[in-house]
């Protein structure tokens, strides 16, 4: 597949949007990106030194842009989540607005919108604004995360990704078990054992102390997921954000996509 494209994407961190495009063989003319987070800039940059960064969204205007045929973007969703506080539009999620505001300046031949499961109430106001029904896609199909996620598109022919079966086992980069059960342990985030098929869903504390993501043996022995590990929950290259810290890797790998279920949606692209 080889469709050249002017992309513009809005909170995609390190860039997600741009490895899936190069894995569903889609070739790029330009790639504007709007991230405020300058780690996630850096690894962007470092990998795609094309990129053309914008700044802030609420600042980005389409009389600074050329002709966008595909916008792709993973509004904050904070306070959609069901672990959050609740705040919906209210709280640091009301910047789906601006995706919003863009979709209507820009008009694309494409969009993509990603974000968690959050309640109904909230999921119809962003179905109704977009015009699309979100199909929602577990990561667990092409990874070993568990990691349920809406997606608004108009791109065609989205079904759900075959099921590549791979387990938490199979990404560790090894079994070695090696913090005390019975007091660290407990700084961790509820270890669970690397025999379980899949990890739970990656968020952006997984680098933490206190809520790390960890896994366990049959002793009750733990460690920290490495964040090569945490790269492959994601499928994300093997140290493809490496020229940041890890406690900043951890982060916006939390944050990001997971690449391949993207790169699946965009294989609709003509």
């Amino acid at each position: 597949m080889n469709v050249l494209m002017n992309v513009l994407s809005l909170f995609d961190g390190m860039s997600c949007g741009r490895i899936a495009l190069d894995r569903a063989g889609i070739e790029i003319n330009d790639y504007f990106a709007s991230e405020i987070d300058k780690y996630a800039s850096k690894v962007s940059y470092h990998n795609y030194p094309d990129i053309v960064h914008m700044g802030d969204v609420c600042s980005l205007s389409a009389t600074n842009l050329p002709k966008i045929d595909l916008l792709i973007g993973g509004s904050p969703c904070q306070s959609f989540s069901l672990s959050g506080k609740g705040e919906g539009f209210d709280g640091k999620s009301k910047l789906f607005w601006e995706y919003a505001r863009l979709l209507k300046e820009v008009k694309p031949k494409y969009f993509l919108l990603e974000n968690v499961k959050m309640k109904k109430e909230w999921e119809d106001v962003i179905t109704k604004e977009l015009g699309v029904d979100p199909i929602e896609i577990n990561s667990s199909l092409v990874s070993a995360q568990n990691r349920r996620r809406l997606y608004w598109t108009n791109i065609p022919n989205v079904t759900q990704p075959d099921d590549k079966g791979i387990l938490l086992e199979d990404i560790l980069e090894n079994k070695n078990f090696n913090r005390d059960p019975y007091v660290e342990r407990f700084k961790s985030s509820r270890p669970i054992h690397y025999k379980t098929p899949k990890h739970g869903t990656l968020r952006a504390n997984a680098g933490s102390r206190s809520r790390g993501v960890g896994i366990c043996d049959d002793t009750g022995m733990w460690r920290k997921l490495t964040v090569n590990e945490c790269e492959e929950l994601q499928t994300v290259p093997k140290d493809y954000t490496s020229v940041v810290s890890d406690s900043q890797r951890y982060k916006m790998l939390g944050n990001g996509w997971t690449v391949d279920v993207i790169a699946h949606i965009f294989k609709g692209l003509k």
